[in-house]
């Protein structure tokens, strides 16, 4: 383990909660939960003034609804997070050419690497400026942690949060781990946590004091000898630029549970089409389909195929998926079905077999459509009514007279809509009918107006004169 606090981890403060409140004016300093809004919808991230009433990631929605129900209840919009996650992941490759991701909002910087810090000064004027560069690109803040290894530089940005910096000092490593739970090392879930507490084993410092072989003894020897080197303080994982993708998948849970055979094989159809959508734009194959369901009791199971190599056929994907749910007993009812690829690779090994069903299927699907029209070319067809459209609490829209402005809610007929932009004052109310034709969809704006030239701009970005 290196002997400069140089790792730097950075974990963004209440991430989409705070994209949101940095968008909405009305919503500063307001409780904020962001997550799926159906029935069986769970919390993404809540801002901290919602969590001052016991609302947490992870929660059921209808639970949080109980605790906060004043709170403002927004639709995940990714594609923001996504965009301002690139800004500040620019940020920090400005820092270091080692940067590891883990998520949109956190990631791992090897400062040494990038000769941005060699000691603990130096360290701690990277992270002062890295924070204030967020803020000025983003709005946003992030919590900073620095340590001489990854394991205790996350554990920092914890101590860190909300926006706020820590550094361990190398040699206090050990005194500020000991009365810490076994819970904070990685690696020890609530099941390693309550065997170890059996064993009268609940701080880091009686993970110490226990010794290696008792360590092993109670875990096995993997678990035993790496859990033992935490307690210590060990650490030597190198930060890891690249962080290889193991699957690509895509599910849905439903508001009510699916019982309909038929709608089942439709949805898993769906689904295998989105999940090849996102497995060509990351350009790349895979080899194996796996499809998971999760039941009307709550049982999950899921069943997988290993083809004769990587494809990223859409056709090739939906059959082993259809195949793979022939196995599964749907009668109870489905809540969750998802479909997934692993096995992945950057080339695709076409399945000629495939394509010529495929072939034969469209084929036999035209001769079948040219039959039908003979059948009935004199029948009038009906009109077929436009799809309604479906307004999102808290996605944006832009009315052709008010200009642009975010869903507060909708519903029979009516959506309400809050006109305000990123840096206005909070903005009116107004409601409008559903259909109205002057209301529509619109991109999010960005966070923070820039110019070019400002601190931070990554490259790409509007204040770099990009694309934005």
């Amino acid at each position: 383990m290196r002997t400069a606090p140089t790792i730097l981890h950075l974990d963004m403060d209440a991430f989409y909660a705070s994209a949101e409140q940095a968008a909405k004016p009305s919503l500063h300093g307001k409780a904020v939960i962001v997550g799926g809004l159906g029935p069986r919808g769970v919390v993404a991230t809540c801002s901290y003034e919602a969590r001052v009433f016991g609302v947490h990631s992870a929660m059921p929605m209808a639970q949080a609804r109980r605790l906060a129900p004043n709170a403002a209840y927004l639709v995940p919009r990714f594609g923001l997070y996504r965009e301002v996650s690139e800004q500040v992941m620019a940020l920090l490759r400005d820092l270091s050419p080692l940067v590891e991701p883990l998520s949109l909002d956190e990631a791992f910087v090897d400062l040494e690497a990038g000769q941005t810090a060699w000691d603990a000064e130096s360290a701690r004027l990277t992270g002062v400026k890295l924070r204030g560069d967020i803020r000025a690109v983003t709005g946003l803040t992030g919590s900073v942690g620095l340590a001489a290894s990854k394991m205790l530089a996350k554990i920092a940005s914890e101590q860190a949060k909300p926006d706020g910096l820590v550094l361990i000092e190398p040699g206090t490593e050990r005194e500020l781990l000991a009365p810490m739970s076994v819970r904070t090392l990685p690696g020890v879930g609530p099941a390693t946590g309550d065997h170890l507490r059996r064993a009268g084993i609940t701080t880091v410092g009686e993970i110490a004091e226990a010794g290696e072989d008792e360590l092993v003894r109670l875990l096995g020897k993997a678990h035993g000898v790496a859990l033992y080197a935490m307690a210590l303080a060990h650490d030597v994982r190198p930060v890891v630029a690249e962080r290889d993708t193991k699957s690509v998948s895509v599910e849905d849970t439903y508001d009510v549970d699916i019982h309909d055979r038929v709608r089942v094989r439709m949805e898993v159809q769906r689904l295998a089409d989105r999940c090849v959508g996102r497995l060509r734009g990351a350009h790349l194959s895979g080899r194996t389909i796996v499809l998971k369901v999760r039941r009307y009791d709550f049982s999950t199971l899921t069943r997988s195929e290993t083809l004769r190599g990587p494809t990223d056929d859409p056709a090739v994907v939906r059959e082993a998926a259809a195949r793979l749910l022939e196995s599964v007993d749907t009668t109870g009812g489905v809540r969750l079905l998802g479909v997934g690829v692993s096995g992945l690779a950057d080339y695709t090994q076409e399945d000629l077999f495939a394509q010529a069903r495929t072939a034969a299927a469209a084929a036999s699907a035209e001769e079948l459509e040219h039959v039908e029209h003979e059948e009935t070319e004199e029948a009038v067809e009906e009109p077929v009514p436009p799809a309604e459209r479906r307004w999102h609490a808290g996605h944006d829209v832009r009315h052709a007279e008010f200009g642009h402005g975010w869903v507060q809610g909708s519903g029979l007929g009516r959506v309400t809509v809050r006109f305000e932009t990123p840096g206005s004052l909070p903005g009116r109310v107004r409601t409008f009918r559903s259909d109205d034709p002057l209301l529509e969809v619109a991109e999010p704006l960005p966070l923070v107006e820039r110019r070019p030239g400002d601190v931070g701009a990554p490259a790409g970005s509007p204040a770099a004169g990009g694309e934005g």
